[in-house]
């Protein structure tokens, strides 16, 4: 009889006194198994970040993730990364455009300007001149020198000169005016002779010319009345000119500079007063 007839069957050792081999625990391949397939992946998974961190020039600036390996271990298998040494020294060099790099200093504030310096005041002994004269008059106005009262403006051979004025009728005709609003400001004064003619500066001299139309005439005979500070006196200044008042010298009338003197005031300063013709 063969010796595998005379074995008795394994799942009954007990009934013919035959025991299974124990030299061999039993699962062992298994265990061999799960062993060499997870110190492979071990080896997989170094490799592949060794790999990695190699290709990579950008380096990592934030903390290590985790990085799940499902696809290499059952039941995923987690690694970190080791973040490089020179990462932060390196950070953004794969970009085209760096952006710029703030610095610690805080920007300048922007300089203030510089106040601007007030106009001098005029000199104590000048009167002011005020800029809210009497409304002109319809009716003929003759116009009185104030350091020679006896002497009133008067139309002569075409000028303006100031003059002591007779009791014919022709001299007071030629001394006597109508004050209309001014051609060039209606704010202002122009003077006009009985025989239509507008008094005007001319070459700085007072005149009595035609009216021709043209803006520079509106200009040369359109005058600004400043009051000063002595009641009921007032100088006449020129729109065109500003800072030239009418003044007479030599009982000449003309259109002078300012002048900081009391012989200026006194020769610039004129009264309004009745027609006399």
């Amino acid at each position: 009889m063969s010796a595998e007839k005379s074995r008795p069957p394994q799942d009954r050792p007990w009934e013919s006194g035959w025991a299974p081999d124990t030299t061999r625990a039993p699962g062992t391949r298994r265990l061999w198994l799960a062993g060499t397939l997870a110190l492979a992946t071990v080896t997989a998974c170094v490799t592949a970040i060794t790999v990695m961190d190699s290709e990579s020039g950008e380096p990592r600036t934030r903390a290590a993730e985790p990085t799940t390996l499902s696809s290499s271990a059952p039941g995923g298998l987690i690694s970190f990364a080791t973040p490089s040494k020179g990462g932060a020294e390196k950070a953004g060099a794969d970009r085209a455009h760096q952006s710029p790099t703030p610095t610690s200093s805080a920007p300048k504030a922007a300089p203030s300007p510089e106040p601007q310096k007030k106009a001098p005041k005029p000199p104590k002994a000048s009167p002011t001149p005020s800029k809210h004269p009497k409304p002109p008059s319809s009716q003929g106005i003759s116009i009185r020198s104030v350091n020679f009262p006896d002497r009133h403006w008067r139309v002569r051979d075409g000028y303006v000169r100031l003059d002591q004025i007779g009791s014919g009728p022709e001299q007071r005709e030629d001394a006597t005016f109508q004050r209309v609003a001014g051609l060039s400001d209606s704010a202002c004064y122009s003077f006009t002779t009985a025989d239509g003619r507008y008094l005007r500066h001319r070459s700085f001299v007072l005149v009595a010319d035609s009216n021709d139309g043209s803006s520079l005439f509106r200009q040369d005979a359109t005058f600004c009345p400043r009051v000063w500070s002595r009641s009921g006196t007032l100088t006449l200044e020129s729109v065109n000119y500003p800072g030239r008042f009418l003044r007479h010298r030599n009982f000449q009338l003309r259109l002078d500079p300012l002048e900081n003197s009391h012989q200026y005031y006194a020769d610039a300063s004129f009264q309004i007063v009745s027609g006399l013709d």
